[in-house]
């Protein structure tokens, strides 16, 4: 059997990317002659960091907070939505065409609105945040709950177990990593509905960062830096969670 490799040659895979991925942006600056008015180079971003790397972090951490608000709302709708739509074919019909209707809807519309509705603090933030990421989490969880068996769902019935019953000890383990599926797509989408957010009307945050760098590029770059920071680390935070909560997954799977 192949061996999975180590999380110390992942990261070094990991930081090997990015250094490539920056050494290609500094060659395209030079080689096109991209000035730095238009496009910073990796080491202006780098100084602007280290110039207000406190208010950059302050603003990061509110964003942090908008995100991780949106994201643990966005896991309690999707899942109970997701759990509806599952158990009932009736809900499913009733319901599935309004939820694609409204994921349809691009959601910068509902930015300005909000904004309007809730004012400039967080509420709003995290509300585009649901709106962003909770229906692939509902997607994901009803897809999960359906695919249980039928060998193990009639196993349950043969022994008198409830519904209640077979939906904790079978359904919902079998449907958790498809769950976790959904929740690793939402994740990066959690970062740009707050950001989304932000820049429609926001006195933090890091999307405020990027809307008032104004000549200030390097430091617009490095707030754009920090979002992808942000992004990576949430979603591998996610893999961990899944990693730890279901380690039978990868011994089972190819």
């Amino acid at each position: 059997m192949r061996r999975a490799p180590g999380p110390l040659w992942s990261a070094g895979l990991a930081i090997g990317g990015a250094t490539l991925a920056v050494g290609a942006w500094w060659l395209a600056i030079i080689v096109f002659r991209i000035e730095s008015f238009l496009i910073p180079t990796p080491a202006q971003v780098a100084g602007a960091i280290a110039r207000e790397w406190s208010y950059l972090l302050r603003n990061a951490l509110i964003t942090l907070s908008e995100t991780g608000q949106g994201f643990g709302w966005s896991v309690l709708i999707g899942v109970a939505f997701g759990a509806l739509l599952a158990g009932s074919s009736l809900i499913e019909r009733a319901f599935m065409p309004t939820l694609v209707a409204l994921n349809a809807v691009p959601k910068l519309a509902f930015a300005p609105l909000l904004v309007v509705w809730l004012g400039f603090d967080q509420g709003p933030k995290v509300i585009l945040v649901v709106l962003m990421c909770a229906f692939p989490i509902v997607l994901a969880t009803s897809a999960g709950l359906a695919s249980t068996p039928a060998d193990l769902a009639e196993l349950a019935r043969s022994l008198t177990a409830s519904r209640w019953q077979t939906f904790w000890r079978i359904r919902l383990p079998g449907a958790l990593p498809q769950v976790f599926v959904g929740l690793k797509v939402a994740m990066p989408l959690a970062v740009i509905g707050a950001l989304v957010g932000e820049l429609f009307g926001s006195a933090e945050g890091l999307g405020f960062v990027i809307q008032n760098s104004g000549s200030d590029i390097g430091l617009g770059f490095a707030a754009i830096a920090l979002l992808s920071v942000l992004s990576i680390v949430l979603f591998y935070l996610v893999v961990l969670i899944e990693r730890l909560a279901l380690p039978w997954v990868r011994d089972t799977t190819g």
